[in-house]
């Protein structure tokens, strides 16, 4: 039976990020004015006290305990650790590859960096559905995979991996529709706007694939085989995106860039989903 978690532990590291983040900022009352470093502080308070009261909610449920790790502990950790440590490094190759991007964009001027960076956001909010079946299909796929049915595990992954590619696709018309008002609210700027039309004529072409890549990396992790995981992280970053992004800024100027990400994805997708459909064949 579930345990209701009571709904202030959900919030409770927003809830200390929102009344920080104005005290550290912009130094009210006893607080000293920070700024950027006041954000940055009050986002580590706010993982500290949340870390800190999921805790205090696991072992006040006597769900945790706290104790010396002895032999079987370790073991288990050892066993985490094969799972967790190449999944650790996969995530590193995003804010990685994002440095790297980011640094190439710079050489079109600040303008390009500021569409680009508006652009993350877009993406960031466009993949959310993405990455929420990122969190789920993998158990789904781990129970069927232990039970010997791997039918079920071939046609759930085909099954999420059409409907990413149809929605990211709808989303993809939406943000057409909605190209210039997001422009003119976000880039004040007229070279900015138009640059950050430009992107989004471009890169959300490849959201789908982009997911078609993470729901892979999740589904490999699920069948206890992260190291492959991983390989697809660094193939979509280092090996396709971060060198044809390059190749086409160089031909073709910036378009030429956002064109790059988007075959890196294309060519990436279409790897994940050969390699996993052969794994589980």
């Amino acid at each position: 039976m579930a345990i209701p978690v009571p709904q202030p532990f959900y919030d409770f590291g927003g809830i200390i990020n929102a009344v920080m983040d104005p005290l550290l900022i912009f130094g009210l009352g006893p607080f000293p004015r920070m700024e950027l470093a006041g954000a940055a502080l009050a986002t580590v308070l706010a993982w500290a006290g949340g870390s800190l009261g999921v805790l205090f909610l696991l072992y006040k449920r006597q769900l945790a305990a706290f104790c010396w790790p002895g032999r079987e502990m370790v073991r288990h950790w050892r066993a985490l650790l094969v799972i967790g440590l190449p999944a650790a490094g996969a995530n590193m190759m995003t804010p990685l590859a994002m440095a790297a991007l980011t640094a190439m964009v710079a050489r079109f001027g600040p303008t390009a960096v500021a569409a680009y960076g508006v652009g993350s956001r877009l993406e960031s909010l466009s993949t959310m559905v993405v990455l929420a079946l990122s969190m789920s299909l993998p158990p789904f796929i781990s129970q069927n995979m232990g039970a010997g049915q791997y039918e079920r595990v071939r046609e759930a992954y085909r099954t999420v991996v059409r409907f990413v590619l149809g929605w990211q696709g709808f989303l993809y018309l939406l943000l057409l529709a909605l190209a210039f008002p997001i422009s003119w609210v976000f880039g004040k700027d007229p070279k900015v706007a138009e640059l950050i039309r430009l992107f989004i004529f471009i890169v959300p072409l490849g959201y789908g694939l982009q997911g078609v890549v993470i729901l892979t990396n999740s589904s490999f992790n699920a069948i206890h085989q992260p190291a492959k995981a991983l390989s697809m992280s660094v193939i979509r970053f280092f090996v396709a995106a971060v060198p044809l992004a390059y190749l086409g800024g160089w031909l073709w100027g910036l378009p030429g860039f956002f064109g790059g990400v988007v075959l890196a994805n294309l060519i990436t997708a279409t790897v994940a989903y050969r390699w996993f459909t052969r794994e589980t064949a």
